[in-house]
């Protein structure tokens, strides 16, 4: 029986790991990998690594603490998770059964992609899907958004303020109605491009272009410094869906000390609804959630 359980390997898991390790917890992390999305990182021909602040170092310095802890990591996905006796049972794809008294489920996001030719080739070579951590590298710059949701509006807006000219790939003109949607439709650098299907991502060393076909079969290229996939994020729930409350995008509700609706069960980073999907909040959710977990296992310590 281990005191903490923590599911996910990315920036909020890593760090709650090593915060439960100071705290002398009998802890286990299960993830596939360590490091989750910052394992990629964008390339760009103009920009040079110091260039960006990504969190990465903090992340990197958490992995490599962990990395040499053999009996505080089991590199194994996640099936399903119980409930018994105030205690819970993690059950994983290889069909090991493990025991916690307290959880913390850091699983992130999984994005949708476009699956079309190129894409594949060009992620993060000129192609990436967040634009809200790369957009200051973009100053009067062409950019092109896909996606037709919030999440495309919200990165469409944040490239308007500094890039020379934003695309954004919009299929829903009802997404349009509010007041993002309001506002980019005014935005003199931003032009929408309704009504269009991607159809491949072309480029040579980094995506530099994106074939659209339009109602009528034309096939128009536009050409850009980047572009950004941003047509939704779908949270790694599947396995708290019948445990824990959910908003209506699937992801797991949280109060101010990442405490879900389950007692004993703890959340961070991506996968709940937090306000942004940003590598230094998952940080700081990954933190916070340790921390709530050991008060709340103290009275069993």
């Amino acid at each position: 029986m281990y005191d903490l359980i923590i599911i996910g390997g990315g920036p909020a898991g890593l760090t709650a790991s090593v915060y439960a390790i100071r705290k002398r917890l009998n802890v286990l992390l299960l993830s596939k990998d360590l490091g989750g999305k910052t394992n990629y990182r964008l390339s760009l021909p103009w920009i040079e690594d110091y260039q960006v602040i990504r969190g990465l170092e903090i992340v990197n310095k958490f992995r490599s603490e962990l990395e040499y802890l053999d009996f505080a990591r089991h590199m194994d996905a996640v099936d399903k998770i119980s409930r018994k006796n105030g205690d819970f049972t993690v059950r994983t794809k290889s069909g090991a059964e493990l025991e916690a008294r307290a959880l913390i489920i850091a699983t992130g996001t999984t994005q949708v992609r476009m699956d079309v030719p190129g894409e594949k080739d060009y992620t993060m070579k000129g192609l990436c899907y967040s634009a809200l951590s790369y957009a200051p590298l973009f100053i009067d710059k062409t950019t092109i958004v896909i996606g037709d949701e919030d999440l495309a509006l919200r990165s469409a807006s944040e490239l308007a303020t500094v890039a020379k000219q934003v695309y954004l790939v919009c299929g829903n003109e009802k997404a349009l109605d509010s007041p993002a949607g309001h506002k980019l439709q005014k935005a003199k650098n931003v032009t929408i491009l309704k009504d269009r299907d991607v159809v491949e991502v072309k480029g040579d060393e980094f995506a530099r272009k994106l074939r659209l076909k339009d109602k009528a079969g034309k096939i128009v290229e536009y050409e850009a410094d980047g572009l950004f996939v941003e047509k939704a994020l779908t949270p790694n729930t599947d396995m708290v869906k019948d445990l824990l409350k959910l908003d209506e995008r699937g992801r797991i509700i949280v109060d101010g000390a990442n405490r879900t609706n389950v007692p004993g069960v703890f959340a961070a980073g991506d996968v709940t609804n937090n306000v942004a999907e940003q590598v230094l909040i998952a940080v700081g959710d990954g933190a916070k959630a340790a921390l709530s977990a050991y008060d709340y296992l103290l009275p069993k310590l």
